[in-house]
């Protein structure tokens, strides 16, 4: 998917005039001719969100867009505009700030996207989205972490919308391998039964029941006297519940539950482009939940790369039990920094809606940079507390610990991030997002289906960290 940027103007390029409510009563105020601002409030034109209006010259001719934006330091109210502008090429015919005019480029890009793989061709699936002349400001170094945004993005969103049965844990291990690739990154597999030899018994106990192999995808990426920093995605790619099956209506979005791999995958693209000095090291659990004579079952006994012991007192608490063998994987490496993402718990989405992935740090330094990263990003995340007292919900009765409290149906965001803090090296500066990872209605610029929730956050605190 190209970009929708160029570089130069041409004779049919046409103008874009931006304006808020109150920058446009200034302009009718002041406006000579006036005849501008008679046609624009004759076509109901007065500056609000998400309205256009052709304005043409004296003789008739297209002379520019009036095109309205409710706040200039919102990318999204950018977004509306490549759908909105009849097909062809424009240019920035107001005043920005840096800030501003990076917002509106990210907006552009974002909402120029389509997942079309699995419809007939037509004019509505074959869109050509309005195309922009990159504005005055934004530099190359600008220009190349938009691109790179798109990209990452795009991936992201490909990825949770395909559905499971083109997106089983080979096909995301591919995905994986094809990223490494493009960036000379050192890319393993271990697959199947190779899981318990290479001991990763808790991934393999979730996806064995699947007719799709389980497997620990991992790659690294840099210099290694550079300091290591580890990305965990959780890579289920199907959740059918297991043997405690969900209700239809609760499996019908299961694809997008390899979201957190997905955001993985995108931030790390993103950390190679940009070259950030750091030693990375990608691990994503890839698995099919699914059921079997040989499915795990409730209050068996799941052994872990760590040595600690799961009860399993929920087949659809899978997410954290393979992702508890990734994590003391990537624990054994000595990272200074490491996040990890998934798809867990409903119990988030209750607290904090859709659209805000909620954040889990070791350290409150670490959240408040996380948050400043977000405002600055137009990403926005929340933070909940790893809050100990609630530690002893998870303790198993027959094993070290449990995946699925029994006694309690409250705080189930906080005991999935408790129970995956068991497998944190002690004091590790570590970072759990817990998200939804799909937006479950079309937006400007957030199309309904897969999304990358908090990606540029991540990569925003990353950059600034270790840039």
């Amino acid at each position: 998917m190209a970009i929708p940027f160029v570089s130069k103007t041409s004779k049919s390029t046409l103008p874009l005039r931006l304006f808020t409510k109150d920058t446009f009563e200034k302009f009718r105020k002041g406006a000579k001719p006036k005849a501008a601002c008679v046609w624009m409030e004759a076509a109901g034109f007065k500056g609000q969100a998400k309205k256009v209006v052709l304005c043409p010259t004296a003789k008739g001719d297209p002379d520019y867009f009036a095109c309205g934006i409710g706040d200039f330091s919102d990318l999204y109210d950018f977004s509306y505009l490549p759908q909105s502008l009849p097909e062809g090429t424009y240019y920035i015919d107001t005043a920005l700030s840096h800030t501003q005019a990076v917002n509106l480029c990210l907006g552009w890009a974002l909402a120029c996207y389509d997942f079309n793989r699995y419809k007939a061709p037509s004019p509505d699936t074959d869109k050509k989205y309005a195309k922009l002349v990159w504005p005055k400001g934004v530099s190359k170094a600008d220009q190349r972490f938009i691109q790179s945004v798109f990209e990452a993005t795009t991936l992201v969103r490909d990825l949770i919308n395909t559905p499971a049965q083109d997106l089983g844990p080979a096909q995301l291990a591919a995905a994986a391998r094809k990223v490494a690739k493009t960036y000379k990154a050192k890319y393993t597999c271990v697959t199947g039964k190779n899981l318990l030899k290479k001991n990763f018994p808790s991934v393999h106990a979730v996806g064995r029941a699947s007719s799709k192999e389980p497997r620990l995808i991992e790659f690294t990426w840099g210099n290694p006297k550079h300091p290591k920093i580890a990305l965990v995605g959780k890579g289920v790619c199907f959740d059918t519940g297991g043997i405690n099956i969900k209700p239809a209506g609760n499996m019908r979005l299961m694809k997008k539950d390899m979201g957190g791999a997905a955001h993985v995958l995108g931030l790390a693209q993103m950390i190679m482009q940009a070259k950030l000095k750091v030693h990375l090291h990608v691990l994503i659990p890839a698995v099919e939940n699914s059921i079997a004579g040989n499915a795990m079952l409730p209050m068996d006994v799941i052994k872990t790369r760590s040595g600690k012991t799961i009860e399993i007192g929920h087949t659809d608490a899978e997410g954290r039990v393979i992702l508890a063998d990734a994590l003391v994987k990537a624990c054994e490496a000595q990272p200074e920094f490491m996040i990890d993402c998934a798809t867990l718990t409903g119990a988030a989405r209750v607290a904090l809606g859709t659209e805000l992935p909620a954040m889990f740090a070791m350290y409150k330094k670490t959240a408040d940079k996380m948050m400043q990263a977000a405002d600055k990003m137009n990403d926005p995340i929340w933070p909940l507390p790893l809050y100990a007292p609630y530690a002893e919900k998870v303790s198993g009765m027959t094993a070290d610990l449990t995946n699925s409290p029994a006694n309690s149906q409250y705080g189930g965001a906080i005991t999935a991030a408790l129970f995956l803090k068991e497998f944190v090296n002690p004091g590790m500066d570590w970072v759990h997002f817990d998200m939804m990872a799909w937006n479950t209605v079309t937006s400007a610029g957030k199309p309904k289906g897969g999304e990358a929730q908090g990606m540029r956050t991540m990569f925003e605190f990353l950059r600034q960290k270790y840039s």
